[in-house]
């Protein structure tokens, strides 16, 4: 059993899933640049922008925990599972999350951003 809120989870879960989806973001860039797409500019303009509202975003995250005393850790990845320690009050929780939820997650997280951009 959690001690943890639901809001304080929020936290933390976007502080693990905000990060992987700017290197999802980033290397999608990448490829796009190295690409034989001859229009690129608009493509690299739209992750620019949403780039930019994911590391706001993360901003606020970061902001939000250093004001509640929260820490997050990586502690060990394999292949089907990925461990965090999460640290707040004094106290210490490990949470393993399913690697598979984890990429679902970010495609989530990617489509929510670039389709439904102009409701934010």
């Amino acid at each position: 059993m959690t001690r943890l809120s639901k809001e304080q989870i929020h936290l933390f879960e976007q502080a693990i899933y905000l990060p992987l989806l700017l290197i999802v973001l980033e290397r999608d860039t990448a490829i796009i640049r190295e690409s034989t797409l001859k229009l690129k500019e608009p493509y690299l303009t739209l992750i620019d922008e949403v780039m930019k509202k994911v590391q706001l975003q993360l901003k606020q995250v970061k902001l939000d925990m250093k004001q509640q005393k929260m820490k997050l850790h990586k502690l060990k990845q394999d292949e089907a599972f990925t461990m965090y320690a999460f640290l707040f009050n004094g106290y210490e929780e490990h949470h393993n999350y399913f690697n598979p939820r984890i990429r679902n997650k970010i495609n989530d997280l990617l489509h929510f951003y670039l389709v439904n951009k102009e409701q934010r």
